[in-house]
């Protein structure tokens, strides 16, 4: 059952490019994400990557670049910059390399401007890594998409299943006590066994959960995406998962809506509706950046430049950001949320949905409405919302 349409509020137009791109996104990133090389030693069907099998790394002057641009951004304080080594596998890029790659940030990791992550399919992991890690503060994710069944389309280039080398670098990671985060694929079949899927991760002794419904992304377009239904029965599940289990992970998705609840209740949902989307810049291996969505780094786009705002070895990515008003494909996506703020029931809570996720859907930005929508932000709020009614009847 869908909760009943309001109006949303829209925020007044903006005359001005610059500032009507300051009243949605804001100029100064709480991340910026890193892809240290584009190969990846899995293959897994579902991926949304174009370039996984090319071996680009990124020179180290680029690493640098970023680095001065992240201390000219962090000059007037404020909250760490989570640098994300992300897209592609961060570990096959070698142990060696990766360490050159963090010294440039060591100054500014010690002053407290950045926070490293790194997110990897673990099978790469060993002793030295975790030294590596440790040592550098970096935060780990964990790609895994469940037990062997529900893991069995992660596999590498020759097509054998990659889950017992998933599973020994986890065993790896507890037996060096470095805590790590999961981050899970959820597909047509997961989907119907939740709690199957979160007791499993539960037990690997993850600090947090993370469910990513498949969608289509990138090249992963061959696959038919779960309808609202199913997706409104598997967050109802997964708000009793979680119900039932108070000592079990946080799942990432109920605790954003948790987060939107208290704030609603508190009186501080200004605070909400007043947060600004983060640029997320992502930085190629070359040094190209693109903005908003990580998933369009490395994607083929004639009309949209490939979606380059920049180099930060010719640029920084503060000045990057200075002009990104003037790209058209952010100027489409401020349409876009526009177009959600005075449209969408749901608007209040999800704040308009991906710019990959619109793209990658609709071919334009402008767009609204995208399957991460329905099933990740609408499903979630009208099962918690079902949920409710329940507990109010009985």
């Amino acid at each position: 059952m869908r909760p009943a349409p309001t109006t949303p509020a829209a925020r007044p137009p903006t005359p001005d490019p610059r500032a009507r791109y300051l009243s949605w996104i804001t100029d100064r990133p709480r991340q910026v994400v890193l892809q240290p090389t584009t190969f990846c030693n899995l293959d897994c069907s579902y991926c949304y990557l174009p370039g996984r099998a090319v071996k680009t790394t990124m020179p180290l002057q680029v690493a640098e670049a970023v680095a001065r641009s992240v201390t000219e951004l962090t000059d007037a304080g404020g909250p760490p910059v989570r640098i994300i080594w992300h897209a592609g596998e961060p570990l096959a890029l070698g142990r060696v390399r990766f360490a050159e790659l963090l010294a440039p940030f060591e100054p500014l990791r010690a002053e407290g401007r950045v926070q490293h992550a790194v997110q990897t399919n673990a099978t790469l992991l060993n002793r030295r890594w975790c030294d590596l890690l440790a040592a550098h503060g970096v935060r780990v994710g964990v790609s895994i998409d469940g037990p062997r069944a529900l893991n069995a389309r992660r596999v590498d280039r020759t097509g054998r299943a990659a889950f017992d080398r998933i599973l020994r670098g986890i065993d790896t990671l507890r037996e060096h006590g470095l805590p790590f985060s999961v981050i899970s694929v959820v597909s047509r079949e997961s989907l119907h066994e939740p709690e199957a899927l979160l007791d499993y991760l539960a037990s690997l002794g993850c600090r947090s959960i993370g469910l990513n419904i498949e969608e289509h992304e990138g090249v992963n377009t061959g696959r038919e995406v779960p309808d609202l239904g199913d997706t409104v029965d598997f967050w109802a599940r997964v708000l009793a998962w979680s119900h039932n289990r108070p000592d079990a992970p946080p799942v990432r998705e109920l605790d954003r809506l948790g987060s939107y609840l208290r704030m609603v209740r508190d009186g501080t949902r200004p605070q909400w509706e007043d947060a600004r989307h983060d640029p997320i810049p992502t930085v190629a291996a070359s040094g190209d950046v693109v903005l908003l969505s990580p998933e369009l780094a490395d994607t083929p786009a004639p009309a949209y430049d490939d979606f380059r705002a920049g180099n930060v070895l010719e640029q920084s990515l503060a000045a990057i950001l200075v002009g990104a008003h003037r790209l058209r494909y952010v100027t489409e996506f401020l349409t876009g949320l526009e177009n959600c703020a005075s449209s969408c029931a749901f608007f209040d809570f999800c704040r308009g949905s991906q710019a990959g996720n619109r793209y990658f859907e609709h071919g334009t930005f402008t767009a609204t409405e995208t399957a991460y929508c329905r099933s990740t932000e609408q499903a979630l709020v009208i099962a918690a919302a079902n949920s409710t009614r329940k507990d109010t009847a009985a």
